[in-house]
C-alpha cells in the first residue's frame, strides 16, 4: 500500500474511534468527585455582570465539565439554570477558576467529566438549599 494511502487510512481510523474514546469519559457525580480530583482553591473569582438579569431571586445553575489531567476545567458548558438569567454566566465564571488535585486513588491523574451546581440566594440551611438546586441537579453520572 502506497504510504499516503496508509497514512491516510490511519488518520481515518483514528478520527472514527476519537468519539468512542470521548464517550468513555468517567462520568462522575459532585458527590463523588473527591475520589478521582480534590478542590484545591480557597476562594475564586467571580465575574457579575452589572447588569444581571434575575440574580435577586433563589435560583441555582449547573456547569458541566471535564477536570483535565493537569486539573483545570475544560469544556465547560451551562447545562441548567433556574428560573430564566444570567445565573449561567455567572457559575460558569465560577467554576472555569477550580483548580483540582488528583486523590490518593487518582494516581495517574486521569480526566473525569462531572458538573457542579451553583445555589444563589439560597436559604442557609441545608434543606432550604437543597429545595433551591433540586431543578439544577444533571442525570446520568455515575457515584
Amino acid at each position: 500500500m502506497n504510504p499516503t494511502v496508509r497514512r491516510l487510512a490511519l488518520v481515518a481510523l483514528l478520527a472514527a474511534g476519537l468519539p468512542a474514546m470521548a464517550q468513555s469519559l468517567n462520568k462522575v457525580d459532585p458527590q463523588h468527585l473527591y475520589e478521582h480530583w480534590i478542590l484545591i482553591n480557597q476562594k475564586v473569582d467571580i465575574d457579575i455582570p452589572n447588569s444581571a438579569r434575575g440574580v435577586n431571586q433563589p435560583g441555582c445553575a449547573s456547569v458541566s465539565y471535564m477536570i483535565g489531567s493537569d486539573g483545570v476545567p475544560r469544556d465547560l458548558k451551562v447545562e441548567k439554570v433556574v428560573p430564566q438569567g444570567d445565573f449561567g454566566q455567572i457559575a460558569m465564571s465560577a467554576v472555569s477558576n477550580f483548580r483540582y488535585g488528583p486523590s490518593l486513588s487518582n494516581k495517574n491523574h486521569d480526566p473525569v467529566a462531572t458538573y457542579y451546581t451553583v445555589p444563589f440566594n439560597a436559604p442557609s440551611d441545608p434543606a432550604g438549599q437543597q429545595k433551591v438546586m433540586a431543578p439544577c441537579r444533571l442525570t446520568g453520572y455515575a457515584p
